[in-house]
């Protein structure tokens, strides 16, 4: 229950940002309330996101309105979706409709890997697809250091598994559009009604229909947050770090170092990661791909460069010219609007203060 008074402080989570909005679960009892974000935090420039753990203050019991106070210490934080305190990634993919593309699949578990949370790779439609495709499955991404749930939310197969793994935790749930995260959410959470977005019989590919990020409570207790648009991750990363994104290589690095410090594991003598490895391939792509991000930070001072990185489907880079910003065009709507929510958000802040 919310405390009598209105002056005592409580602590809770942040569970859905909305413009200058902010939903948060009180610890304790469950409840949640509206919040604004007290002015001087946005002074000092602290961002209110997803997940963070909070302090809040002038609760008002009736209108089930307060402020934030304080942002406590993040143990993580992203940026894309942006969530803090996450502790582990689900990541949806399909065995079939659309088919597990393995190029697909080793992006979105490098990128991750590198974010530091723990990845858990869940395998959706195991119904549309035999037995011995199943096994085949397991064995091949066994190989690359990964025990993937395989699972039907069509069929109600193996959610409780789903569970157990999210439990107490909070977890980013991310992955292609049309491999059913949206489902698997409504399944986990009954409560929870987000529209699922059909299939392209076209390009087998769906249609986004997530807006914004938002923490689903789990029965089991533990948080859950949907990632609107993560849909091609990228790998932002320093080239001589991303090996360590291999579970298979840190495995061989475990063992034994390579001569150099600074290897990239492509033709330097005395390497220990180059080898006849499956996602080799993969890992020499990628590293293509982070070097030609470095080049580009390095040659580029600020952001009005002349030109952009474009990276095609083969790793080939290319290198297009960046259109002129316009330095008089009109504010759009929305950012008019934003501008006069910040308007009344400080205007509330003040009130509070008093």
């Amino acid at each position: 229950m919310i405390p009598e008074g209105g002056a005592e402080l409580l602590r809770g989570t942040v569970v859905a940002v909305q413009a200058n909005f902010y939903q948060v679960r009180l610890v304790g009892g469950g409840d949640s309330v509206l919040c604004t974000r007290r002015s001087r935090l946005k002074k000092l420039g602290q961002k209110v996101m997803v997940g963070d753990r909070v302090v809040v203050e002038e609760i008002d019991e009736v209108a089930r309105r307060g402020a934030i106070a304080e942002i406590l210490p993040r143990q993580t934080q992203l940026e894309r979706p942006p969530v803090a305190n996450a502790e582990q990634i689900l990541l949806v993919f399909s065995l079939a409709e659309p088919p597990l593309d393995p190029w697909q699949l080793s992006r979105f578990l490098i990128k991750a890997e590198l974010t530091a949370l723990t990845p858990c790779l869940c395998l959706n439609k195991q119904d549309l697809v035999s037995p011995s495709e199943q096994a085949a499955w397991q064995e091949r991404l066994g190989k690359w250091g990964y025990n993937p749930l395989l699972i039907s939310v069509e069929q109600q197969e193996g959610l409780d598994r789903v569970l157990g793994q999210l439990a107490g935790k909070i977890t980013v749930i991310a992955g292609p559009s049309g491999v059913g995260k949206s489902s698997l959410i409504n399944q986990l959470i009954p409560d929870v009604a987000l529209r699922v977005g059909e299939v392209s019989g076209k390009l087998q590919r769906g249609r986004h229909t997530t807006r914004h990020v938002e923490l689903f409570e789990l029965p089991m207790g533990g948080l859950l947050a949907d990632s609107p648009g993560f849909n091609k991750p990228d790998l932002d990363c320093d080239p001589t770090e991303l090996v360590y994104a291999f579970p298979e290589a840190r495995e061989v690095l475990g063992q034994g170092a390579c001569q150099f410090s600074d290897c990239l594991h492509r033709d330097e003598p005395n390497c220990q990661v180059r080898g006849d490895w499956e996602r080799y391939e993969h890992y020499l792509k990628f590293l293509a791909e982070a070097i030609a991000r470095q080049e580009l930070r390095q040659q580029r001072p600020d952001e009005e460069d002349s030109v952009k990185l474009k990276i095609k489907g083969s790793g080939e880079r290319v290198y297009e010219p960046r259109l002129e910003s316009k330095k008089y065009r009109r504010r759009s709507r929305r950012s008019r609007h934003q501008a006069l929510q910040d308007l009344v958000e400080e205007v509330q802040s003040e009130e509070l203060d008093r």
